[in-house]
């Protein structure tokens, strides 16, 4: 059976989530493989509207095994709250949720850093979530972080924590002149953390191999997009690990060899949350438009999300460095009232045609969106169930991104419920997943 890389194409916010909740019922395991309790992810089922940060989307299918991998940062409180949450709404945990021993913790002095550090960038802020992620990261690329294991180990834990107060106060109070922390108040609420998942902590690495071997297939899903690696992103307007297809097998501890495919997920138009470049930016009435349509606020934090159109340069450069096989475009229906709709093909810099993706930030900050302009369709495309059911000048907007970019689409969602999703002539998810075809034509 496939294993498959689902990555956000973009900034994130793309609707991986109702992807990974349309494709799982097909596989046996998604497992989250970065980032922290700042991404959330939207999956809408019926009338019911579920928002989940750390806990993978197949979790609304009974009988999926659910995995929050080793490349994962998690606040335990914020976990339990989401995982309490999903029980009290009906959702089966026990057996379908494992926690990797090896994913950090976020502490209590790691938001309080995040904001602190924030505050002090002024204008170069980032314009994090202050979750604490970050520095929760940065405690782990320094040897100095708190595993999940030790949350196990009391003495372990408490000889790990008195050394990171001691360090953390000083840079609170001497630094960044903020509340300091003590040790028995964030012991003692971790220990009752620790009592809470402590059924959930196990060797997933381990766990995954085992299914592997047995033919399960596994669903690897990203949190945030490409365009916020650490390393392939718009540095240092990014997150802190590594959103590309490459981190699942780093965040998982699966073997790249038993990868088999990646899908990318992109939006119809693009959006970012926070600082740092956004070259095909709108500007004027139409923000609030697509904003209003696209309900484009930040599922973890409500911010209003920056809007901008579809940016052919940032998915070539992310079918580049994830190797996608294949695009699901959402949100497809927010464009159906444009008269005019946009593609950034190229940037203009200094009397030249960028066509490939700059990394200087320099660059960046002065280029200005080549544009080639199509006729809206001004119909609606909710509702549709395949792609001859979609207006005609609609379709032409889909075969000429599949132009730009290279690959085709597999997928194209015109709302927010699972049904409204269509299956491409030809997807690459037939090969894949063949079942898929039964569950959406």
């Amino acid at each position: 059976m496939p294993n498959i890389v689902v990555v956000g194409a973009q900034w994130g916010d793309e609707g991986k989530g109702k992807v990974v909740d349309v494709l799982a019922p097909h596989v046996d395991v998604v497992v989250r493989y970065q980032g922290g309790n700042n991404a959330g992810h939207t999956v809408v089922v019926g009338r019911e509207k579920y928002v989940l940060h750390s806990i993978p989307s197949g979790i609304l299918h009974p009988g999926c095994r659910c995995v929050i991998g080793c490349g994962v940062v998690v606040d335990p409180g914020s976990l339990i709250e989401e995982m309490e949450g999903l029980v009290r709404r009906g959702v089966t945990l026990d057996g379908n949720l494992y926690i990797s021993k090896n994913a950090h913790l976020i502490m209590p002095y790691h938001p309080a850093l995040d904001r602190a550090s924030e505050a002090k960038l002024g204008p170069r802020r980032i314009g994090t979530t202050g979750k604490g992620v970050g520095p929760a990261y940065v405690d782990k690329a320094a040897r100095v972080g708190i595993r999940m294991v030790d949350l196990l180990d009391e003495r372990l834990f408490r000889q790990k924590l008195e050394a990171n107060i001691a360090q953390k106060n000083r840079l609170l109070r001497d630094i960044y002149d903020a509340q300091t922390f003590t040790v028995e108040e964030i012991l003692n609420q971790y220990l009752r953390y620790a009592g809470w998942l402590a059924p959930y902590i196990t060797d997933t690495a381990l766990l995954l191999h085992q299914w592997i071997e047995r033919g399960y297939s596994v669903l690897f899903e990203g949190a945030q997009g490409t365009m916020l690696d650490l390393d392939h992103g718009t540095y240092p307007y990014i997150t802190s690990s590594s959103t590309t297809a490459g981190g699942a097998a780093t965040g998982t501890g699966v073997p790249p060899t038993r990868i088999h495919g990646v899908l990318g997920v992109a939006k119809a138009y693009t959006t970012r949350v926070g600082g740092g470049p956004l070259p095909s930016e709108m500007a004027g009435p139409i923000v609030d438009t697509i904003r209003a349509r696209g309900n484009e606020y930040g599922a973890t934090t409500g911010r209003p999300r920056r809007c901008g159109w579809f940016d052919a340069v940032v998915l070539r450069y992310a079918v580049r460095v994830n190797g996608l096989d294949t695009v699901a475009l959402t949100k497809l229906d927010v464009l159906d009232q444009c008269e005019t709709v946009r593609i950034c093909t190229g940037y203009r810099h200094r009397g030249e045609l960028l066509t490939e993706f700059p990394e200087e930030e320099t660059v960046l900050r002065e280029a200005e969106p080549a544009y080639e302009e199509v006729s809206g369709w001004l119909a609606p495309t909710a509702g549709a169930r395949n792609e001859a059911d979609l207006p005609a000048k609609a379709r032409q907007y889909l075969v000429r991104l599949q132009e730009l970019l290279g690959v085709p689409f597999c997928l194209i969602s015109t709302g927010a419920v699972r049904d409204d999703t269509i299956l491409c002539e030809d997807s690459p998810l037939l090969e894949w997943f063949p079942s898929v075809r039964s569950s959406l034509l």
